[in-house]
């Protein structure tokens, strides 16, 4: 399975940044991402950032890995984190 990936900066209430990148299938369209970033941030306790065009932006494309094509296949996308998720 081919999978987009898009490179997204939220700042957090409390201060400083969340980076992580929003995977999901390659025929996804762009409202779609922007949702599913939402629901993760919301998932988080980070309800107030709403991610907008200019924080999540289309980086590349590239094969699946086996633990993120089961994520995208349950709810559509999945979340690597990279920086100040925690």
């Amino acid at each position: 399975m081919e999978v987009a990936i898009f490179d997204t900066y939220v700042k957090r209430r409390e201060g400083g940044y969340m980076h992580f990148d929003i995977i999901v299938s390659a025929d996804t369209n762009y409202e779609s991402v922007l949702t599913f970033g939402n629901a993760y941030l919301k998932s988080r306790s980070q309800a107030a950032p709403i991610i907008s065009s200019r924080d999540c932006r289309f980086c590349h494309m590239q094969e699946t890995v086996p633990s993120w094509e089961k994520n995208i296949q349950q709810q559509g996308y999945h979340i690597y984190e990279l920086e100040g998720c925690r």
